[in-house]
């Protein structure tokens, strides 16, 4: 009496490790040496079919799946369905890829391709696929998951090289001689209240603090502006937390702030300072405001204060955005700003291997903008313009040194 148990028993005991020609082999041994009957009882006792154990005794005779190798013979499964539908690949690229599409109204042209999506529009277009099949034959083509990449600039000015290097000429005579060198940018306004601040900070797990839904201003807490003043030379900065309009005037004022408490003991020799800024904003290469208030800090300091604004697009090069900006937003990722005095104390204590030391307060002063600077207020600037690029490179002099002949 054959005994369907035991059978029963050795095969569970190693179909974890069979793999599809093993199983079969070895349901083909059990039943050859079981005789009459054999296919029969291993098929009731291993599930396995059998058809499937008489290929195994073929196998088994003409020993042609004795050798380790493939699983199946050459040929053998189901064909893939790229091979079945001829058209499937090119209208899956058309689909992916809207440059070649052809057809600038298609509803999936402005949706997300998920492979559900795409396998929808596939079977749409009459072929039989699933969305898992989707995404292998994707991984196949290349195509993976991809986020924007900052790479355009624009159009470039052709002077922008050149001018680059006059500015790195510049920097390098002011700084041989003992001379300060300011990178100067405002960085962006934020709101201030109990908002969703970009980044993570580390909490007991399932409790991240809680912040609003929806980014409106409140009006009693309004937005504040930082304007930043990077040393060069001594990797320092001053950022000037504002409450009101970021115009010339208050630029200014945090540079004279920098200057008063900061740059002057650093510098006590100083005759001359040079100050690298973007060419918009606040300090704008054509703000008119700003060579206005230059002028008063040049009469009240005695400084001569030479300026070199960036090439146009070229805002993210300014010293100031990847040595003072961008260790700031590190430190205040995940933390809502929740007032002025938290936005100052996080600022302040932005620190850096490299020995970055940061100094900030808040500038409550008014700063009303639209003010209007008229042709004869900007003739009075004792403007002194480089032969390079005079709109980009001027240094602008106490009026007490102009001599009246």
């Amino acid at each position: 009496m054959i005994d369907l148990a035991s059978i029963k028993q050795r095969f569970d005991a190693v179909r974890l490790v069979l793999d599809e020609r093993s199983r079969r082999l070895v349901a083909a041994a059990e039943a050859k040496a079981l005789g009459h009957g054999g296919i029969s009882a291993v098929a009731q006792a291993t599930g396995v079919s059998r058809p499937v154990i008489r290929q195994g005794l073929q196998e088994l005779e003409s020993g042609e799946s004795l050798t380790v190798g493939r699983v199946r013979r050459e040929g053998g499964g189901r064909k893939r369905i790229i091979e079945k539908d001829a058209t499937l690949v090119r209208d899956l690229e058309g689909l992916v890829e809207p440059t070649t599409r052809g057809d600038p109204e298609s509803a999936l042209r402005w949706t997300c391709k998920s492979v559900r999506r795409l396998a929808e529009e596939l079977q749409r277009m009459g072929h039989q696929v699933s969305y898992p099949v989707v995404a292998e034959i994707l991984s196949d083509l290349g195509y993976s998951l991809q986020a924007n990449k900052k790479t355009k600039e624009g159009t470039s000015h052709p002077d922008r090289n050149a001018q680059f290097e006059h500015i790195n000429r510049k920097v390098k005579r002011f700084r041989s001689t003992k001379q300060p060198v300011i990178s100067v940018d405002t960085k962006k306004k934020e709101l201030v209240g109990d908002f969703k601040n970009a980044g993570r900070e580390l909490r007991p797990t399932g409790d991240p603090e809680k912040v609003r839904v929806h980014d409106f201003v409140i009006p009693e807490l309004g937005r504040a502006t930082p304007y930043g003043i990077y040393d060069l030379t001594h990797n320092h900065g001053w950022v000037s937390v504002g409450i009101d309009h970021d115009t010339a005037a208050f630029a200014v004022e945090t540079i004279r702030r920098w200057w008063t408490s900061m740059g002057q003991p650093l510098y006590p020799a100083a005759r001359r300072l040079l100050i690298t800024a973007d060419g918009g904003g606040s300090n704008g290469s054509r703000v008119r405001l700003w060579k206005i208030e230059l002028q008063k800090l040049a009469d009240q300091t005695g400084l001569r204060i030479a300026v070199c604004h960036l090439p146009p697009g070229t805002s993210k090069w300014n010293k100031i955005e990847h040595r003072l900006f961008s260790f700031i937003s590190q430190n205040w990722r995940g933390k809502p700003l929740t007032s002025v005095q938290v936005m100052v104390s996080l600022i302040a204590a932005t620190v850096t291997k490299t020995g970055l030391k940061v100094h900030s307060e808040i500038d409550s002063d008014a700063y009303p903008a639209g003010i209007k600077v008229t042709d004869r207020e900007l003739a009075a600037v004792n403007l002194h313009i480089d032969k390079f690029h005079a709109n980009w490179n001027y240094e602008i002099r106490p009026r007490s040194e102009i001599v009246v002949s």
